[in-house]
Order: structure tokens, then C-alpha cells, then sequence
């Protein structure tokens, strides 16, 4: 058995051009928020689904991640080692518009696509 570090300071989240731009007119439409909080929750038949809110402060263990623009991303402390080196898109899909998570941790999907296990 081994055991794995985790360095959050290393292994953190990033955001395509997309995304960021995404969040940027998310925030710009929005009156009170002046964020983008990442974090999961327990859910589905597989195990965790992705969380992004627009809040208005950072909670006391949020990471902060700079992106372009003036945008901040929150990483809720508690769901880093699920997000930890995962990047986030923004992706057309026909007529669809949706954030992608590419997150080199997911072993498994459900089938419905709610949520996701990790290694």
C-alpha cells in the first residue's frame, strides 16, 4: 500500500480562455456576485457532482485561483483531492452550451452523466 501527498499549491484547478469568459458574463449579469466557487458533493449512483456557484464572498478555507480578468475562482478546501488537477471548459456541443471537467482523477461515470467516481 502507498500513500499519496497532496499539494494543493501544486495541484490546482485551471480554467480555459472559454470557461473564463463564461464566468466573466456570469458575473457581469449577476448583482451580488463577485466569484466562481468550484467544490463537489456527494450525489448520484457513482459518487461526486460538480458544484459551481456565483457567491458573493469566499468562505475561511476557499483556495483562490486568479483567472484572467479580474475573475476568482473558490476551491472549497473539502473537495480538493476530488477537483485537484481538473480543467474546467467551456464547450459547444450542436446547439448546447456546458462547462466541461476534465479531471485526470475520474475512474468511472455514471450512466445519466450525473456523477463521477475517482481514484
Amino acid at each position: 500500500m502507498s500513500i499519496a501527498s497532496f499539494d494543493p499549491q501544486l495541484e490546482t484547478v485551471s480554467v480555459t480562455a472559454a470557461a473564463a469568459a463564461h464566468f466573466k458574463r456570469q458575473l457581469d449579469a449577476s448583482e451580488s456576485s463577485s466569484a466562481v466557487r468550484l467544490s463537489v458533493k456527494q450525489s448520484g449512483c457513482t459518487g461526486w457532482m460538480y458544484v459551481v456557484d456565483l457567491v458573493s464572498e469566499a468562505k475561511a478555507d476557499d483556495l483562490h485561483v486568479p483567472l484572467d480578468g479580474g475573475i476568482e475562482l473558490l476551491v472549497d478546501a473539502k473537495s480538493l483531492s476530488v477537483v485537484s488537477g481538473t480543467e474546467i471548459d467551456y464547450v459547444t456541443e450542436g446547439l448546447n452550451h456546458q462547462l466541461k471537467f476534465n479531471n485526470p482523477r475520474v475512474k468511472d461515470y455514471c450512466g445519466c452523466g450525473e456523477s463521477f467516481s475517482v481514484n
